[in-house]
């Protein structure tokens, strides 16, 4: 069966704040020289699938650059490789990619050209390792239509994923998107195979009467009662580090001893396109313990359960405690880092205390996703003044300056500081809703 690839990569990813504010979520760095969507990619040359398409949508910038033209994978190829999609405007009305089904019928027509008997549908903003090519055995055993890779979830997260229950010889009987009520605990990851002739009629059938065409709202249930629609499970790790405390939470495991997602397993290999940077660096005052720390940092301070990318400089005297810090971030001498995730190009200055106290119970109100497990967030660019006090669930926008923090000693917990200032708290007691916000958006097999 000759298979094409499909990620999907144009979400904007507003649950991880000022982390996705410049770039797509998939492009955001993970587990220090990494991107997200670099999970994706390589489980599809693993698996020997090397025609792909990545639909971007939001912010493509930094993924096109990133992607470029797939030398890091191998994808540099005249026949097949990899090809970066755009939606764009045509006399059919094509506009912006409204749903994760409409961006794919936008895109029949590079469907057709590929001339394959199956396609594979990916998202971009997951972490884990899967080989396609045992889903691929599994859908035509069956002769399915579509194959959809379930796992088992916690009882307490399936409203956060489409539900289904199967007969017992898997094939889906019933689909239920983010159910409300107790549905089971068998979760579509969001990794679709088609028959491809079967998937373009579908579309065609559908997007009259739904220009919003999704997947998991329109396409599955529509299918279940038409075609043969079959559950293919995945019993492996898997994360969706889609929220910052997923993606915090997500980092810090990464240090810890046998953790499932071996990054070193030379037979599953994860690539990515990485600058030429000179080998770490630690001085005699300098101090690294379960850490992952990328080429060209400089480490002369105290660091201990973090995860820092290629360029990062610790200085003398600096503390970087359960932290991810980004490209070529200067942290400056004495200051003291705890439970933060800093982004690009940061300059914290001499002094600065960086997520400080005990106060994890004031949530950050403002932005759309509350912050209230205790991370502070700076995003890029910014440029903290030294010896400030900065608390806990407080968020830092991009390319801020000195002038931002107004001459303030301390800000405090659950504060954020725009380019114009800081704003303070909200004076509130309502407590956020933990279901809705929940602490690891992540589902682990068995």
């Amino acid at each position: 069966m000759r298979v094409t690839a499909i990620i999907l990569a144009g979400g904007e990813g507003s649950r991880l704040t000022v982390l996705s504010a410049h770039r797509a979520k998939p492009s955001v760095p993970f587990a220090g020289k990494y991107r997200i969507i670099d999970f994706t990619i390589s489980n599809c040359v693993n698996s020997q699938i090397y025609d792909i398409a990545v639909l971007t949508q939001y912010r493509p910038h930094s993924l096109n650059e990133h992607i470029g033209i797939g030398k890091p994978w191998d994808l540099d190829r005249i026949h097949g490789g990899i090809r970066l999609l755009q939606p764009y405007q045509a006399r059919e009305g094509h506009t912006w990619y409204a749903g994760t089904a409409d961006a794919v019928y936008q895109n029949l027509d590079y469907l057709e050209s590929r001339d394959a008997d199956g396609t594979l549908i990916l998202s971009g903003d997951h972490i884990y390792k899967m080989n396609y090519g045992e889903m691929i055995r599994f859908h035509q055993e069956k002769g399915a239509d579509l194959t959809i890779a379930v796992m088992n979830v916690k009882k307490e997260e399936a409203h956060r994923f489409g539900i289904m229950t199967t007969n017992r010889n898997g094939r889906i009987t019933a689909f239920y998107e983010k159910p409300k009520e107790d549905r089971g605990t068998l979760a579509s990851m969001g990794i679709y195979l088609f028959n491809t002739d079967v998937l373009r009629t579908r579309l065609s059938e559908l997007h009259s009467a739904y220009p919003d065409l999704d997947f998991g709202k329109h396409v599955i249930p529509y299918m279940i009662d038409r075609d043969k629609v079959y559950a293919f499970e995945f019993n492996d790790y898997w994360v969706d580090v889609g929220t910052i405390d997923a993606y915090w939470q997500t980092s810090m495991e990464l240090c810890d001893p046998g953790h499932p997602l071996d990054l070193w397993d030379t037979s599953w290999q994860i690539r990515t396109r990485s600058q030429e940077r000179p080998p770490v660096k630690t001085s005699v005052l300098g101090s690294i313990a379960r850490s992952l720390v990328s080429n060209g940092c400089s480490i002369q301070g105290e660091v201990y359960r973090s995860v820092l990318s290629p360029g990062v400089f610790v200085s003398p005297g600096a503390v970087v405690r359960e932290s991810v810090i980004m490209n070529d971030t200067f942290i400056g001498p004495g200051a003291v880092l705890d439970k933060v995730i800093v982004d690009k190009n940061v300059v914290i200055s001499a002094g600065v205390h960086l997520g400080e106290g005990d106060d994890f119970d004031t949530p950050n109100t403002e932005m759309p996703q509350k912050l209230f497990t205790g991370i502070t967030v700076v995003g890029k660019g910014a440029y903290l003044p030294a010896n400030i006090h900065i608390g806990r669930n407080v968020l830092i926008d991009a390319g801020v300056d000195i002038d931002a923090f107004a001459d303030l000693e301390r800000i405090p917990s659950g504060a954020s500081v725009h380019r114009g200032g800081p704003v303070m708290p909200q004076s509130t007691t309502e407590k956020p809703d933990v279901n809705e916000e929940s602490l690891k958006n992540s589902a682990e097999g068995s």
